[in-house]
């Protein structure tokens, strides 16, 4: 409690208004202004260049990246879409409408006086989902906005649709299916085979719209501030424990193996929390872990490395360096890497990242993790700031 004051004091003359924003951060772990979402758009660039899978090169300018920013934001919104239903519904748009909002003058000469990037002629349908009206998706007024378009291509209990005509998450199974399948199921195109085309470019844009945020950069210096509280790394009930950690058969190899981490199967999006105030040590692609954070802690005065693996490039919310607090939402749970379905990866090493881990359950249960309702995720930007 000494040295937070003392930090406290310090953050005051250094800067009255970061020193506030600093201690609002500290007194209230997860703060109750920042916004909901599990992806989050950063500043778009204004064309973006890729190829899709049959090697054809394409360029998107800026309305077309305008447009996938919204369909971005209203999955991150979405609960259930994560990472996976934003890629789809990006590959849809993409096979569909080139990421345009289409007007139809033919079928219905009203949609040239709302806004849209161009005209297109495929028979009554229009928009960047080529929905059609007489279907059921919508009016024309509606069909004409990009992010009404996207609610109802996603579906579900927020779509506007009530599962007819259904939306993604109105299919069942659509995590299992391969991309291109969960997308004709939506559309039901005569040509189910060329949204697979797309998931290149769609990987792509979604890369490149995701930009982690934070506040304004505070400065910790060289020690870790203790940590307010331990949570469990996964929403209440969203997970089952895998009691992997230790010696097991790889399942690649097929040969005995020590096992790190403590594997939390659950399905694909899932939030990934902090399990603990500190900053991000390491955030990218490593190895057989696939997307890997690193988080340093500092737990009862001792030092604590925490790993999450397995996230794809998209599912990843925070950078090297940024700060962090316990049930932060830092991620969406993947199967990238060394992985045989969706699960989160989790290490705890004590005394640091070179320090052998530990069973990670077993190491939150006896530190007393609280567990956190997803209704109370903390979106992705709400951090502490960056590290010195």
């Amino acid at each position: 409690m000494k040295k937070l004051i003392v930090l406290l004091v310090a953050l005051v003359f250094a800067s009255p208004l970061a020193a506030l924003m600093g201690v609002a951060a500290l007194a209230m772990p997860t703060p109750a202004s920042c916004q909901s979402g599990s992806l989050t758009v950063g500043k778009m660039p204004d064309t973006l260049a890729a190829q899709t899978r049959d090697g054809r090169s394409i360029t998107l300018g800026t309305r077309q990246l305008a447009n996938a920013a919204t369909i971005i934001t209203v999955g991150g919104r979405t609960p259930g879409v994560g990472h996976d239903g934003v890629i789809v519904a990006l590959m849809a748009a993409l096979a569909e409408s080139t990421l345009r909002m289409l007007s139809n003058t033919s079928a219905y000469p009203e949609s040239a006086g709302l806004p849209n990037d161009g005209d297109g002629s495929d028979h009554d349908s229009l928009g960047i989902y080529q929905m059609r009206p007489a279907a059921g998706w919508g009016s024309v007024a509606e069909l004409m906005s990009v992010e009404y378009q996207a609610q109802a291509f996603f579906g579900g209990p927020l779509g506007p649709n009530a599962g007819s005509p259904r939306g993604l998450l109105d299919v069942n199974g659509w995590q299992q299916l391969d991309p291109g399948a969960a997308a004709q199921a939506v559309e039901v195109s005569a040509y189910p085979d060329r949204y697979q085309n797309y998931e290149l470019v769609a990987q792509a844009v979604l890369d490149a719209a995701i930009t982690p945020q934070s506040l304004p950069s505070l400065s910790f210096g060289p020690a870790l501030i203790e940590t307010s509280r331990v949570v469990f790394p996964l929403p209440v009930g969203t997970y089952t424990k895998m009691d992997s950690f230790g010696w097991r058969v790889d399942p690649y190899s097929g040969k005995p193996k020590f096992h790190a981490g403590s594997d939390l199967a659950t399905p694909l999006g899932t939030p990934i929390l902090a399990v603990a105030d500190g900053v991000v040590a390491f955030a990218g692609q490593r190895g057989s872990y696939g997307g890997l954070i690193v988080i340093d802690h500092s737990v009862n005065g001792v030092s604590v490395a925490s790993y999450y693996g397995h996230m794809y490039p998209g599912g990843m919310h925070v950078a090297t360096g940024d700060g962090v607090v316990a049930g932060q939402h830092i991620g969406d749970v993947g199967s990238a890497g060394k992985s045989t379905g969706p699960h989160l990866h989790l290490e705890i090493h004590p005394g640091g990242s070179d320090q052998p881990a530990v069973n990670a359950t077993d190491w939150l249960s006896e530190h007393g993790a609280g567990g956190i309702a997803s209704a109370d995720v903390a979106a992705a930007d709400c951090t502490l700031g960056k590290a010195a």
